[in-house]
């Protein structure tokens, strides 16, 4: 194992063969049209809160803002169907535009060695480091489910059930920083403290790059929308109006290059369309 590689923390759960308990979704028969319904239509309403299982591995260092039924799932990433069904079908809710952004990310990234991925999620950021060379990968998500996902998705990560603002890695041990659709799902305070852990455990000229949905689909109108993107733009806006993300609005009312500048970075590459805002920043001083 590499010098700085070996202060890290190591997990003693092999994610991929991890026994986690089921949760209440799974107790549902998906195959029956009336509970695929009664799901749609829960998706529709307000979110509930996440029920976590009794004896999850972790329960008690997962934060209540996470527990939340994000994007209308119930349970939101916390049971065996759901999350997977989730990791499947959210690219293609994307169009796949995500995994060209992945794979854009990690190449503006390289030639990075070590690099770390914040809410790692099923692991897709984490293959795309992988597939640039970058050795360590090392994973962050507070999802067992995910975890577990991300470990079959992305062989040879090294995976950390954790948060992006309170990271176990030490000072100075990484040369690039991820984080693919993470920023905007955090409270602002929360959002703060993990940019601030970012910087801390990246080495001086080391880089972050992150991956958030842009602004312009939540600001624009339609016509403006349909006139730039065409019937794209709308149908984006209909993404970012319908899936419930309760920290979007308060992400979108920031200044991303500002904020990486007061935080120690400077912001190397910045674009922003529709339906996603791509940003790579290094690390000052």
């Amino acid at each position: 194992m590499d010098r700085v590689g070996s202060r890290f923390p190591t997990s003693a759960i092999d994610w991929a063969k991890a026994e986690l308990p089921d949760a209440w979704p799974d107790a549902l028969n998906l195959a029956n049209p009336l509970v695929l319904a009664r799901l749609f239509w829960k998706t529709r309403s307000a979110p509930a809160r996440v029920v976590l299982p009794e004896g999850l591995t972790g329960a008690d260092r997962i934060p209540p803002y996470v527990l939340l039924e994000f994007h209308g799932l119930p349970n939101g990433n916390y049971s065996h169907s759901v999350t997977r069904g989730y990791a499947r079908g959210f690219d293609a809710l994307m169009l796949g535009t995500l995994e060209v952004a992945r794979r854009d990310l990690a190449r503006r990234l390289a030639p990075a060695h070590r690099a770390l991925d914040l809410g790692c999620g099923s692991g897709r950021m984490l293959r795309a480091l992988q597939q640039e060379g970058m050795d360590p990968v090392w994973g962050v998500d507070p999802s067992p489910y995910l975890l577990k996902v991300a470990a079959e998705t992305a062989p040879g990560a090294r995976l950390l059930q954790g948060v992006a603002e309170s990271l176990e890695v030490p000072d100075a041990s990484v040369d690039a920083v991820s984080a693919c659709f993470v920023f905007h799902e955090l409270p602002a305070r929360v959002a703060d403290a993990a940019l601030r852990e970012a910087r801390r455990v990246l080495v001086p000229g080391g880089r972050l790059g992150f991956v958030e949905p842009s602004p312009l689909q939540w600001w624009w109108g339609r016509w403006r929308l349909l006139r730039r993107f065409g019937p794209r733009g709308l149908y984006f806006r209909w993404v970012a109006r319908t899936v419930h993300e309760p920290f979007l609005e308060s992400w979108h009312g920031r200044d991303p290059v500002a904020w990486l500048e007061r935080a120690g970075f400077r912001v190397d590459h910045h674009d922003c369309g529709c339906p996603l805002r791509v940003v790579t920043a290094t690390r000052l001083g």
